[in-house]
């Protein structure tokens, strides 16, 4: 097929549509009976993965078939992280607001890099930006980057502090580099999460380099164990621990960290929106003193799928770091998105975040945080009911369980993950095997939970009688 064919082909797709009608009732499938599918694909659904491996084909595909194998084999080897029993990993689920919001984006195709090639994009940015710093009760001028996810938000915080640090001793990093640069000290809690580890690595931060503080038996930093803080010090805090859910002692850390004239960021990939929530808002007490933050909207918020935020106190500190130019690059006077993240080419993330909040308002995210915060406690409450020993305190969305000896921990998980009834992950606490269950979407009910505990207590009954 000459390039010829090739583009009168596509202009027929976009003009009959029927290739896109193909497409919505699938989409509609799925919505449908995501609530009833295999919460994880079941072996011979996985074995239909076999069907799209081949060569590269040598000539062109027929479009109508190939949206129909993404169907057909695709849609059965999903997780159903959309539905109401999928606890693994922090997964969030999807608005229907946002998710249609995420479909007109998708059709828009826009780049975020700058005003000029995408207004509303830009517009929804600088929009956003003030909401979220106002939903969780940050400083009025708080900048705002909206990337892939918290990993990179915590990336960018942490090269926004690394540099503003190394400007306060003379040292331009931009122009400089890293070689021969005055060191810039890392504080960090035992518990910090891996993507925090990533990012310091890639920043040029060995772990050898870094001040590692012990935290207690729920995960926190011991303020009482601190090292003695300084104006060339990164001191990271957690709101929100992946496996128990525990923040941080954030309000007496920053008191300090703040005498001392340390840069302050906080990772609250899932946790920083309780602050947002009257119930849970004490959890993160004093999180406003901080100097740069990180959440994910795909989290807790239940914003579609890749949707990370840095926050940042200093929007010089941020520009700086993120900072990139060309003859051929057309800054404006109002917001250019690619000044703000690492990225130039990038998604329009601001338009489903847009529609999740414009949806929600204050009062509704107050509601759905405390919505997964209720479901959380029922489940533990219904867990504990049947014998299964919780391990940590339920202070937010985190659910630590386990059974009395380790093996049958291990069992039963292993069990549990092979159901297609629901899905939890696995973890180690206090050097023991355990089972953690985040509970991050908006459909989950108690029906769905009482489901999923008569599961643990079925298996649990077989394990025992074994």
């Amino acid at each position: 097929m000459s390039f010829e064919q090739f583009h009168r082909e596509m202009k027929d797709q976009l003009k009959n549509r029927e290739l896109f009608e193909d497409a919505k009732r699938y989409a509609y499938e799925y919505m449908d009976g995501v609530n009833d599918m295999a919460v994880v694909p079941s072996p011979d659904s996985l074995s239909l993965l076999n069907e799209l491996t081949e060569p590269l084909p040598e000539g062109p595909g027929a479009p109508k078939d190939i949206i129909k194998a993404l169907h057909d084999i695709g849609s059965k080897n999903t997780s159903a992280e959309t539905g109401g029993r999928y606890f693994g990993f922090v997964n969030g689920g999807v608005t229907p607001v946002a998710l249609a919001a995420r479909w007109l984006a998708d059709v828009w195709d826009q780049n975020s890099a700058l005003y000029v090639i995408s207004p509303i994009v830009a517009t929804l940015e600088e929009i956003c930006e003030k909401w979220v710093a106002s939903l969780l009760g940050l400083p009025e001028n708080t900048a705002a980057g909206f990337v892939s996810g918290s990993s990179t938000a915590i990336l960018c915080g942490l090269a926004a502090a690394r540099n503003d640090i190394l400007s306060r001793q003379g040292w331009d990093a931009a122009k400089k580099g890293l070689f021969g640069a005055p060191r810039v000290r890392v504080v960090i809690g035992k518990q910090a999460h891996l993507s925090v580890w990533k990012a310091l690595s890639l920043l040029g931060f060995g772990r050898e380099n870094c001040e590692v503080v012990q935290t207690d038996d729920r995960g926190r930093i011991k303020a009482s164990a601190l090292p003695a803080l300084d104006g060339n010090t990164i001191l990271i805090l957690q709101a929100g621990n992946v496996n128990g859910g525990a923040f941080d002692p954030i309000d007496e850390i920053c008191e300090t960290a703040n005498r001392a004239g340390s840069w302050i960021h906080v990772d609250g990939a899932f946790g920083l929106w309780a602050a947002a929530c009257e119930r849970t808002k004490h959890l993160t007490r004093g999180i406003e003193k901080a100097d740069s933050w990180s959440a994910d909207a795909h989290k807790t918020l239940n914003s579609p799928y890749d949707c990370g935020i840095v926050l940042c106190r200093d929007r010089k500190a941020l520009l700086n770091a993120m900072q990139a130019s060309g003859s051929y690059v057309q800054f404006s006077e109002k917001r250019d998105g690619m000044q703000y993240t690492p990225e130039m080419s990038r998604r329009a993330r601001s338009v489903e975040l847009w529609a999740t909040l414009k949806y929600f308002g204050r009062s509704g995210v107050d509601d759905l945080v405390g919505h997964l915060c209720h479901m959380t406690e029922y489940f533990a409450g219904e867990l504990s009911k049947n014998g299964f020993i919780i391990e940590n305190e339920i202070v937010f969305n985190q659910i630590i369980v386990r059974c009395d000896e380790p093996s049958r921990t291990t069992e039963l998980l292993r069990y549990i993950q092979s159901s297609g009834i629901c899905w939890c992950g696995g973890a180690k606490w206090n050097e023991q095997p355990v089972i953690r269950i985040s509970v991050c979407s908006w459909q989950t009910t108690a029906e769905d939970i009482d489901e999923c505990v008569k599961l643990f207590v079925e298996k649990k009954r077989e394990i025992y009688s074994s």
